[in-house]
């Protein structure tokens, strides 16, 4: 059964769910005494105001109930339980920034604090969706969109039953599927002008093997210390970034 509701936590977070006419809102929970001291805090005050929010003040250990002892920086967000977008959301978001699809695709990643930050890079790498099964993998949670520091409000999400039904059907609508491995081609030789999708894999398995026999291309990344595998987040940023470069190459390089 879906949560109703959700917890949004952290100054920046805030203000971009705040900023976002499409996120459901119910309350705003400040810790008190803080707002006056703060340029962050009276901006979020402002922002409720104007959606007509209602603000409690509360003390600190509200939050700290509210969010599991987590950092809320004394403020918390009630929200509308996180909401998942469909395929055809990313497909229609790249065409209206005139790109070719550009997406993640995330097997296994159980950790909301990478779930965040491949969020993050996502939208720093401009790429227009991330994509998640719904089994055996962390959701949007108050923790991911804390680490995402207001990405979870700019790049959609969409979580879908089956991978390997959907890199198929990514396929037939002609995006080309990229995988990464310990082995395959170096990571600084991927082309993703065109319409593109990057898997990663679970640090501890990796890639499901049903799901590498659908990918067209594989991607590695090389090291040459003894350690032969990078935290997910950072693989993903690493080869996240090649994609950017491919897309908004320097001058020098066009």
């Amino acid at each position: 059964m879906e949560n109703k509701h959700d917890f949004i936590m952290g100054r920046h977070p805030v203000v971009a769910a705040l900023q976002n006419q499409e996120q459901s809102i119910n309350k705003l929970f400040l810790q008190s005494g803080l707002h006056q001291q703060d340029a962050t805090l009276r901006q979020i005050v402002q922002l409720a105001k104007k959606r007509q929010l209602v603000v409690s003040m509360v003390p600190k250990s509200k939050l700290d109930q509210l969010t599991n002892h987590q950092n809320h920086q004394g403020v918390v967000l009630a929200v509308a339980a996180f909401r998942y977008a469909t395929l055809d959301d990313l497909f229609a978001r790249a065409a209206a920034l005139h790109e070719p699809p550009l997406f993640l695709l995330l097997d296994s990643i159980d950790d909301p604090h990478n779930l965040g930050s491949m969020l993050r890079t996502a939208d720093a790498a401009g790429f227009h969706g991330i994509i998640i099964p719904k089994h055996r993998a962390v959701g949007l949670t108050a923790t991911v969109a804390k680490t995402a520091a207001g990405a979870i409000e700019r790049v959609p999400v969409a979580r879908v039953t089956n991978l390997v039904q959907t890199v198929k059907e990514l396929k037939e609508r002609g995006v080309w599927v990229f995988g990464t491995d310990l082995s395959g081609t170096d990571y600084r030789h991927w082309d993703a002008k065109g319409a593109s999708a990057l898997i990663i894999g679970s640090e501890g398995s990796g890639m499901a093997p049903l799901l590498k026999k659908q990918v067209d291309e594989m991607l590695t990344i090389p090291m040459i210390g003894k350690i032969q595998s990078l935290n997910a987040s950072v693989a993903a940023g690493l080869v996240m970034y090649r994609g950017y470069d491919c897309r908004h190459p320097l001058a020098g390089e066009m």
